[in-house]
């Protein structure tokens, strides 16, 4: 059911740490991914000899590795409230509402202080996705990266994610990545609010070329 999605999508943070030695749900061929859905398959943007892991659920996976990636795909097949919910607010609204009363009601209950920093809706990216830029008080998945002795952090970094939103085949996909560059460089970081955003979005538009689907076809729920 798709009322269980709250509880899912914390996946998008967790599921690294907690099942790092389980084995996959999804399949490997050769180099690339593929999900227990059977809706898609993915290169995989890590290396297992530079770090990377690969840890997933039934609907979601995440990529990480200890030189700045860290990427999670999401993907959830409409219930008929979701389909209600698109019909009613059309792709651009829907989208914007799964952001901000899903993806983030998580972010929100395990980072206190979260908020969307921005979002912006592309048209012309499959047939209508969405972008939002959120910040996460404490959220980094790189912290470990900046503590000393791994004592706490005296000045826990404010995270910042980009998370791309758009729907295929019945299924609605959550792609995120960590901007890894606020943790791992800390005192040098000078990036302005405009290239985070650049950046990101370069960033979950090159995993999502990295990703094919079951069926290609232009599809509304």
């Amino acid at each position: 059911m798709f009322r269980l999605l709250p509880s899912l999508l914390c996946g998008l943070l967790a599921t690294a740490a907690a099942t790092h030695a389980a084995p996959l749900i999804g399949i490997m061929e050769g180099e690339s991914y593929v999900s227990p859905t059977g809706q898609f398959r993915i290169r995989t943007p890590v290396l297992p000899e530079l770090g990377g892991s690969i840890t997933d659920t039934p609907n979601v996976v995440t990529f990480q590795d200890n030189f700045g990636t860290h990427v999670s795909v999401a993907c959830f097949e409409f219930d008929a409230t979701q389909r209600w919910e698109y019909d009613t607010r059309g792709r651009r609204d829907y989208l914007l509402y799964f952001l901000t009363d899903v993806v983030m009601a998580n972010f929100q209950q395990r980072f206190p202080g979260s908020r969307v920093e921005s979002a912006r809706y592309l048209p012309a990216l499959r047939e209508g996705a969405l972008i939002g830029y959120s910040l996460l008080p404490g959220g980094s998945e790189f912290e470990q990266a900046t503590r000393v002795l791994n004592g706490p952090p005296a000045d826990p970094v404010t995270a910042k994610r980009g998370t791309l939103l758009f729907v295929h085949n019945r299924y609605v996909y959550a792609i995120s990545a960590e901007l890894a560059e606020r943790a791992t460089q800390r005192t040098t970081y000078r990036l302005t609010r405009e290239q985070e955003d650049e950046q990101l979005a370069a960033r979950l538009t090159g995993i999502l070329e990295r990703m094919s689907f079951t069926s290609e076809r232009s599809f509304t729920p």
